[in-house]
């Protein structure tokens, strides 16, 4: 990688910690299956920002959805037999996660009732979904990823339309993981972690999609993961191999890179504050939410309802 300026390097801040009483230091099915049967005990993702200011976290092998107010206070909002990994807000009172387990699934923030969505396609699971967005439209953009890799570059990216109509737009993503759109919306990010880079996809106006491209190319143990996009169109990229989250122009040039502690899986992020300018980033292998204020303010998050 050849660039002209260095970028600026910067040390995420330690937020909160979840608190041990929600930490269970044992195996799981989860982490046999992902974490080499290392005993894990929790693995947050799913960092969104509620209009209480709080924020929301999945932690995937328990199935727990936990709540952390602005001092950075851990309540539980619900415990049920999934694997949750993305989440985005349906509306004020409704949390739309990726389950890994059981497909899309919906929560009642105030009840911490879960109930499914979209669980299969034409009768067929799902191989194992994992983040989503919104347009302004209210289509939901979401990938399925499952143990999809470079020998098995079939991971999937779905669209579902307010009406119900899902289509695939592609299928042959080895490990599709976070998305994001542009400002005008014609562009999803798709973050693909085994093949450790991050595609561009042009959304056409007739719903198709064409000359998908390498946008970004990183490189270490483990790719990109979650990702979100400025005010500026800066596409900023979770990156767990590393413990890095890069900062990335509209020419895909590391303009900063966000820095974890040492042995830091950075796995994804979300804007908040008042003015969408203080950023959360899940460190999944310490259980701890990391922060850092930004110069340019995060996009709003998209809604269906």
């Amino acid at each position: 990688m050849f660039l002209l300026q260095p970028p600026q390097v910067r040390e995420l801040s330690l937020f909160s910690a979840m608190p041990d009483e929600f930490r269970r230091p044992r195996r799981s099915d989860w982490a046999d299956a992902n974490r080499g049967g290392t005993p894990t005990d929790s693995f947050l993702e799913g960092p969104v920002l509620g209009d209480d200011g709080h924020l929301y976290l999945t932690d995937i092998p328990w199935g727990r959805v936990f709540r952390v107010d602005p001092q950075g206070r851990w309540s539980l909002v619900t415990e049920y037999d999934g694997e949750p990994n993305g989440m985005k807000f349906l509306d004020a009172g409704t949390l739309l996660i990726t389950d890994y387990k059981n497909g899309l699934m919906q929560l009642n923030v105030a009840s911490g009732r879960v109930t499914p969505f979209l669980a299969r396609r034409n009768s067929e699971r799902f191989k194992g979904v994992n983040d989503l967005v919104f347009d302004r439209a209210g289509n939901l953009y979401f990938t399925d990823q499952g143990q999809t890799g470079l020998h098995d570059p079939t991971g999937r990216l779905y669209r579902l339309t307010p009406d119900g109509r899902l289509d695939q737009l592609l299928g042959n993503i080895p490990s599709p993981n976070g998305v994001a759109l542009s400002p005008d919306e014609k562009v999803l990010y798709l973050a693909v972690t085994r093949g450790n880079c991050v595609w561009r996809v042009p959304l056409l106006p007739d719903g198709s999609v064409s000359k998908v491209s390498q946008f970004f190319t990183s490189y270490g143990p483990s790719g990109p993961d979650g990702l979100a996009v400025d005010a500026q169109g800066r596409v900023l990229v979770a990156n767990p191999g590393l413990g890095y989250l890069w900062v990335l122009n509209t020419r895909a040039e590391p303009v900063q890179v966000l820095r974890g502690p040492a042995g830091a899986s950075i796995t994804n992020l979300a804007f908040g504050g008042p003015e969408r300018r203080t950023l959360f980033v899940t460190d999944s292998t310490h259980g701890r939410v990391m922060t850092a204020e930004m110069d340019v303010p995060g996009l709003p998050l998209a809604r269906r309802g």
